[in-house]
């Protein structure tokens, strides 16, 4: 178990996840978590925190309190995402996310899209230093994302027991999805609606896919991506159906890929080469006409050798 739980990864692999994961952290506060920024405005009496913020304990929200949180996170996150200093602005960021989500979700909804990105965020610090493209494997790293995997896979697992713990076998035959098509439904899924008992064969489809979900774990590695590209797929058809996008559990998601394959940077540097030199590299010099047999190239000058055959004694 222990070997399984650090097998192994290249540091590369670490570099480009801590980079997205921290990337991800100061595009969330700007696009998909600004509203947290409202609970300031909410009277006190309101803030029922979640049982961290009562174990802590952390104050109740004040404008300044979720201002000073907003700009210091967003900092500290784009720095953490250079890779410097990993452990101080590892354990930094994770700090201040776990109270932005504890503000965000201690006022009567708590989402479980964030548990993998929580998960993650605490034990990235410990995974040490790594460059883009290291090769050299780091069991510390590997520890790090197999956490993090557990993490996701435990979010669909524990999905579909709650679903069976509190709404039974009727969530399986209830109205779920169509509720959900009613209040938040694209065009798309009016189309998927109209089909007879499929709604019905989806929630079936569903709590299935989450509790085979561990399984993952149990496939060769050609195979496992195959089924974590089935994960990514099946949140593309919730965004395109029910506008449902789960973005913190899907940048998570990643610490199953070979990220150290993916080289932005790389990449962004042989473009700019390439447009120093022009839209497209020179094609090659034609070779020049071989010199006639006995003779001399002039191209070459004097010291060119003689092209052709020996002359005879």
């Amino acid at each position: 178990m222990s070997r399984w739980l650090t097998e192994p990864v290249p540091r590369g692999r670490i570099a480009a996840f801590r980079t997205l994961i921290y990337l991800f952290v100061a595009a969330d506060l700007v696009i998909f978590t600004p509203w947290v920024r409202t609970r300031a405005s909410v009277p006190g009496e309101l803030y029922q925190p979640l049982l961290v913020g009562r174990v802590l304990p952390l104050p109740t929200p004040t404008p300044a309190l979720v201002a000073v949180i907003f700009w210091a996170l967003l900092l500290l996150a784009l720095l953490a995402a250079t890779g410097r200093a990993p452990r101080l602005l590892g354990w930094s960021v994770c700090a201040l996310y776990l109270e932005w989500m504890i503000i965000a979700m201690s006022y009567g909804k708590v989402d479980h899209d964030r548990f993998g990105l929580l998960v993650a965020l605490a034990v990235l610090p410990t995974a040490g230093r790594a460059r883009h493209g290291d090769a050299t494997r780091t069991e510390a790293g590997g520890w790090a994302l197999r956490v993090t995997q557990i993490a996701v896979i435990c979010t669909y697992f524990l999905a579909a027991w709650a679903k069976l713990r509190f709404g039974g076998l009727d969530w399986l035959t209830g109205s779920v999805l169509a509720r959900a098509i009613i209040r938040r439904g694209t065009d798309l899924a009016d189309l998927v609606a109209q089909v007879p008992y499929l709604l019905i064969v989806a929630q079936f489809g569903i709590v299935a896919f989450e509790l085979l979900s561990p399984v993952v774990f149990l496939l060769p590695a050609r195979w496992r991506l195959a089924m974590v590209g089935f994960f990514y797929s099946f949140h593309v058809v919730t965004i395109a159906t029910i506008t449902i996008s789960f973005a913190p559990h899907l940048a998570a998601m990643t610490s199953f890929l070979p990220l150290e394959r993916v080289r932005p940077l790389l990449w962004a540097r042989r473009l700019a080469g390439r447009d120093a030199t022009g839209s497209a590299p020179e094609p090659p010099a034609a070779a020049p006409d071989p010199a006639p047999v006995g003779t001399e190239s002039s191209a070459l000058g004097d010291q060119a050798p003689v092209v052709g055959r020996p002359a005879g004694p």
